[in-house]
């Protein structure tokens, strides 16, 4: 299968650059000048993975990410920028990115950033048996992953897209431990163990009933964890 890519970026040099080093390796490749044409770009393309500069006229790449990232849950976002402050990473992370890299980068880097994010893809496809609705339900919990909203006893609850993700990968195999090196996997290549942790603390935070003593994500001592519903 030859994979899509999308390459936002307002700089020539830097966009054709990229357009000509990804088609080398097979890539089916379309390019945007601005945040306006990523937006529309993005709709008649269909990427399975967007390189999204930050600093873009008309819109900028955090806007982008921002609306990309709720009408395509599945889309990989890959950010790209000349900034390198913490503060500008997680703005990233929290409008949904997958993966965030500095300007200048190696392209062999970028290059193995993009495929490890081409076998998750390919893992995806494999396991699409495990067949999950758009909307579950479980104790008080409802989640609604087309789009990308949560309740809790029927008041909206604020989770991130990272968060949902978790919780989408939890639903689809409901009552079955997942290895942590699986979960860290599945989240993003910036993702350890402790982040990992951070996210769980997190999230029971938010739907446990006592996150102290949780009864729906459960640790499984030395293993991983488990959606028990």
């Amino acid at each position: 299968m030859q994979y899509k890519i999308l390459v936002a970026e307002d700089e020539e040099s830097i966009r054709e650059g990229l357009r000509e080093c990804l088609e080398m390796e097979d890539y089916e490749i379309s390019i945007a000048c601005d945040g306006e044409e990523a937006l529309s770009k993005a709709d008649e393309f269909k990427p399975d993975i967007i390189l999204l500069d930050v600093m873009m006229p008309k819109s900028s790449g955090f806007e982008v990410c921002r609306i990309l990232r709720k009408k395509y849950p599945d889309l990989v976002i890959v950010m790209l920028t000349a900034k390198d402050a913490e503060s500008d990473m997680l703005t990233g992370f929290s409008y949904g990115a997958d993966d965030y890299i500095t300007k200048p980068f190696s392209t062999l880097e970028l290059l193995a950033r993009i495929k490890a994010f081409i076998r998750k893809l390919d893992l995806q496809k494999d396991s699409s048996k495990d067949f999950i609705d758009d909307i579950v339900e479980f104790g008080c919990i409802k989640l609604d992953f087309k789009k990308y909203e949560a309740e809790k006893n029927g008041v909206p609850l604020k989770l991130n897209p990272r968060e949902l993700q978790i919780l989408k990968m939890f639903c689809k195999r409901r009552g079955e431990v997942i290895p942590r090196e699986e979960l860290i996997q599945h989240i993003d290549s910036n993702t350890n163990s402790r982040t990992l942790d951070n996210y769980i603390v997190k999230l029971r935070q938010k739907i446990e009933e006592d996150p102290e003593k949780p009864r729906l994500i459960i640790a499984v001592r030395g293993t991983g964890y488990k959606l028990d519903v």
